[in-house]
């Protein structure tokens, strides 16, 4: 059966149900876009909030020192737990399945002031490693704190986007002169503009960062806010975590499925739990697409019966001459999917040009930003072209089995 002869049957189908046809058409592509955008925008949201969370760092776990809740050895509940260089040290040394740990130190409400600009702000004592683990990665032309800031104790800082545009405005900042407390630091770096999902002690860009050893010089602060550890891997978070509580429990003498001791805030798992979440998302939204394309699918089946109903005479003259059924069936098919494909073809390419018109649109929105915009991937192009696939073949297979199953002696006297 050659492919010119369905298309010279479907070509004379088409000029008799023209209208009919042609509102198929039209009822397919408004199907596919409709499924074909909501997967965009249910991936465009996907992947801004994926980077949204990594705002935070990858792969991190974050932990804070709290209070025992249960007796140990000897000793009563209600100790606190409160951490120091040493115990990142300690760590280091006792888990070499953690590729970094790194403390951190913070103190609210100092003064910093630039020229006549004066705002009070959180200023925090970091580490070198807060380049990769906590994305304090520097706009061009400055640079994040060193390990020879840390060795020489460098009244340096890096500045928060933010609050850089609230000293600076518009002035350039890398080089100049701010007092903090009354001490002079020179700006060396800052933050490249971040979108962050989740903090603690604030935004990023809203926060002074100066070495850790200046920090605590200048405030004299002996208690880390916070440990930070990534492991070497993230395949385990969870054992990772009951190990640490093991090492941290022979140091701090409590009992290591004391869950209240430390309070731990892992990156990693909340990013697998938005990632299911986003994931159910878009399967909600193909859902809801698929539907309002079962309803073109409806329509192509009702044409197809229509034209069976019209051939009748001309299947059974062909089934009596020696016309195989499986000739028949595939016949049908063969023409449910051509009017699936034509439809679903003009609304993907609508699709495509609608996204890409609306990535290219000037519009500054915080929403926008923050959810990013539709994007069409190549994952969501093979599913919409699998679900068109499959209410094609549907779509013809029942009409196409009636179309097999017409008795040719019958045929002969319809009219």
């Amino acid at each position: 059966m050659r492919v010119s002869i369905i298309y010279g049957v479907f070509a004379r189908d088409f000029r008799k149900q023209r209208k009919r046809i042609m509102l198929t058409l039209i009822a397919l592509a408004w199907g596919t876009i409709s499924i074909m955008l909501l997967l965009a925008f249910g991936e465009g949201m996907r992947l801004q909030l994926t980077t949204n969370q990594r705002g935070i760092g990858d792969g991190i776990v974050i932990l804070w020192g709290n209070q025992t809740s249960k007796p140990y050895k000897g000793m009563g509940k209600g100790r606190p737990i409160r951490f120091t260089e040493d115990d990142v040290e300690y760590l280091k040394k006792r888990m070499p399945e953690l590729k970094h740990v790194v403390g951190e130190y913070s103190t609210w409400g100092e003064t910093i002031k630039y020229k006549d600009k004066v705002v009070s702000e959180h200023v925090t004592g970091i580490y070198p490693e807060f380049e990769e683990i906590r994305a304090h990665i520097p706009e061009s032309g400055g640079r994040m704190i060193n390990d020879l800031d840390m060795q020489l104790k460098r009244r340096v800082a890096f500045l928060g986007d933010a609050l850089e545009k609230r000293l600076f405005g518009d002035e350039e900042a890398i080089g100049k002169q701010i007092m903090v407390n009354s001490v002079p630091f020179t700006v060396i770096g800052v933050m490249k503009h971040k979108l962050q999902m989740g903090a603690y002690g604030g935004m990023d860009e809203d926060k002074l960062s100066i070495p850790a050893t200046t920090f605590m010089t200048m405030f004299g602060h002996r208690y880390l806010q916070v440990i930070i550890y990534k492991p070497q891997t993230l395949d385990n978070m969870k054992s990772v975590e009951r190990r640490v509580f093991e090492v941290l429990g022979e140091k701090f003498k409590f009992d290591p499925t004391d869950d209240k001791a430390l309070w731990v805030w892992d990156i990693v798992e909340n990013q697998r739990e938005m990632s299911n979440i986003l994931l159910g998302l878009q399967i909600f939204l193909g859902i809801i697409g698929a539907l309002t394309l079962l309803i073109a699918g409806v329509g192509v089946a009702n044409i197809m019966y229509v034209s069976i109903k019209e051939r009748t005479r001309e299947i059974g003259i062909k089934m009596a001459v020696g016309a195989r059924k499986s000739y028949i069936l595939v016949q049908f098919l063969l023409e449910s999917l051509l009017i699936t494909f034509l439809g679903g073809v003009g609304g993907m390419a609508v699709s495509y040009v609608l996204t890409e018109g609306f990535k290219r649109v000037p519009i500054e929105s915080d929403v926008l930003e923050f959810l990013g915009r539709p994007t069409i991937s190549v994952e969501i192009g093979v599913m919409v072209v699998a679900i068109l696939s499959i209410m094609g073949l549907l779509s013809g297979l029942f009409p196409a089995l009636k179309a097999a199953s017409v008795n040719p002696v019958e045929s002969l006297r319809y009219e």
